[in-house]
């Protein structure tokens, strides 16, 4: 009887290492890079309101001096931004304009955000016939372009800081006022909500004391959002001379008086405002984003501009 020998075993195959997860890598990454777009975009939001807040009361130089003799010098050690066409310092004048578009920007915001929060909580607590009415009209003045609007307002005005700052106000509350009232909707549905209506609170405290505390963090992100957005317009207004007038040391005044130099060759009267326009607009965003994303983490890739 002869018994069958053993198979031999084969030589067992290394187990294969197990591969990272790529969504790992890709969500730290992402994460990463949000953290450096974060870093940065706080770092600019600092120097700006230092430069803002410090270079006025420290450079003891007059921003409005004419020297004909120093006229469209280029960028240099005693002028790091140039002079424009009248021989005044460009850094001087562009920190100055800053000063007053970001005045403007927050102003306009501020205003915006309490018209807007306290037309949509309105309608989205009263609901009916108020809320079809209001919607109505913010549909009607959305559909006009905020630029057309607001050079019909501020041209009722003589030029100022306070007519651009109405003017932007009163034209950019529509989307607070939308973005508070589709809270205040969803809110209402909630069972806290219920239980306070059927403890006989009335609808004025439910919205006091439930709903408007609710909706503060989206109103104060829009109310950030709002301010590159403000000033942008300020800007194009001022660039149409129906802002603050020509003297007035503005961005867009600024790029305006430039015009003809930037024919002639010399770009940068026209180039630094313009960054002082560009690089606080994406400081601001890049921290309303974040902001955003930890308010409302599903909708990451949105932006409202």
């Amino acid at each position: 009887m002869t018994c069958d020998a053993p198979a031999p075993t084969p030589a067992s195959a290394p187990s294969p290492t197990p591969s990272k997860p790529v969504w790992r890598s890709y969500g730290t990454k992402r994460r990463s890079t949000r953290t450096v777009r974060v870093r940065v975009s706080a770092a600019l939001v600092a120097v700006t309101a230092l430069a803002v807040l410090l270079v006025p009361p420290l450079v003891q130089l007059d921003q409005q001096a004419v020297d004909l003799a120093a006229k469209l010098l280029p960028p240099s050690w005693a002028h790091p931004f140039g002079t424009d066409d009248v021989g005044r310092d460009l850094l001087l004048r562009c920190v100055y304009g800053l000063r007053v578009s970001l005045l403007v920007g927050l102003a306009a915001a501020l205003t915006a955000t309490v018209i807007g929060t306290a037309v949509g909580a309105t309608a989205g607590a009263l609901g009916g016939w108020v809320d079809r009415t209001v919607m109505r009209v913010v549909d009607t003045l959305a559909s006009v372009p905020h630029l057309l609007l607001g050079i019909f307002i501020v041209a009722m005005f003589r030029p100022g800081v306070w007519p651009v700052v109405i003017s932007v106000a009163l034209t950019h509350w529509l989307s607070t006022a939308r973005i508070v009232r589709a809270e205040v909707l969803s809110l209402r549905s909630r069972p806290y909500i219920d239980a306070a209506v059927s403890g006989g609170a009335s609808r004025w405290r439910v919205t006091v004391r439930h709903l408007l505390p609710a909706v503060l963090p989206q109103a104060g992100l829009a109310a950030v959002l709002m301010v590159p957005h403000a000033m942008w317009h300020e800007s194009a207004l001022s660039f149409l001379g129906l802002g603050l007038p020509t003297h007035t040391a503005s961005l867009g005044t600024l790029i305006q008086s430039a015009r003809s130099s930037l024919l002639a060759g010399q770009w940068w009267p026209t180039l630094f405002p313009g960054l002082f326009i560009i690089v606080p607009t994406l400081a601001i965003a890049g921290l309303a984003g974040a902001w955003r994303e930890r308010i409302n983490p599903r909708r990451r890739s949105e932006l409202m501009l």
